[in-house]
C-alpha cells in the first residue's frame, strides 16, 4: 500500500511540476489526427506531425491545434525543499529570567565637547589663515 501511495504522490508531483502533463493530451492528438485523416485519407502520421509541429500555420482549426501536446509550454511550478543534517529545533518549558540591565545615559558631558552642537552651524574656516 505504501508503494502505491508513493508512486501516486510522485506521479502527481511530476505531472504538476514538469512538462509531463503534456502527455495527458495524447488523446487530443489522436482525435485530431483522425479528423485530418477523415479529410485526407492519404495523410500519414509523420505528415500530420510535420504539419503541426515542424511548420505550423494558422488555419481554420488553429484553436484545436493549440490544444495539442507540446505546442504551448507553461512555466511549471517549482518547489524546493532542503533538509539540513545539523538543524534541530526543540521547544522547552523553561522560564525566562530578566537580564539585569544597566542604564546608559543618553547625554554625558564627559563624552561631549563643549559647544559641539553649536559648532555645526558655524561657517567653514580657512585652514591657512
Amino acid at each position: 500500500m505504501k508503494k502505491l501511495i508513493s508512486i501516486l504522490l510522485l506521479s502527481l508531483y511530476l505531472v504538476s511540476t514538469t512538462e509531463l502533463y503534456q502527455f495527458l493530451k495524447i488523446p487530443v492528438l489522436i482525435e485530431h489526427y483522425w479528423e485530418h485523416k477523415a479529410l485526407n485519407p492519404e495523410m500519414t502520421l509523420t505528415a500530420f506531425l510535420k504539419t503541426h509541429y515542424d511548420h505550423p500555420v494558422k488555419d481554420k482549426d488553429y484553436s484545436k491545434d493549440q490544444k495539442l501536446p507540446f505546442i504551448i509550454h507553461s512555466a511549471p511550478l517549482a518547489l524546493v525543499f532542503t533538509m539540513s543534517q545539523g538543524f534541530l529545533l526543540e521547544a522547552g518549558n523553561e522560564q525566562f529570567r530578566q537580564i539585569k540591565s544597566h542604564k546608559i545615559p543618553s547625554y554625558d558631558e564627559d563624552f561631549c565637547y563643549r559647544g559641539f552642537l553649536n559648532s555645526v552651524w558655524e561657517p567653514p574656516r580657512h585652514l591657512f589663515s
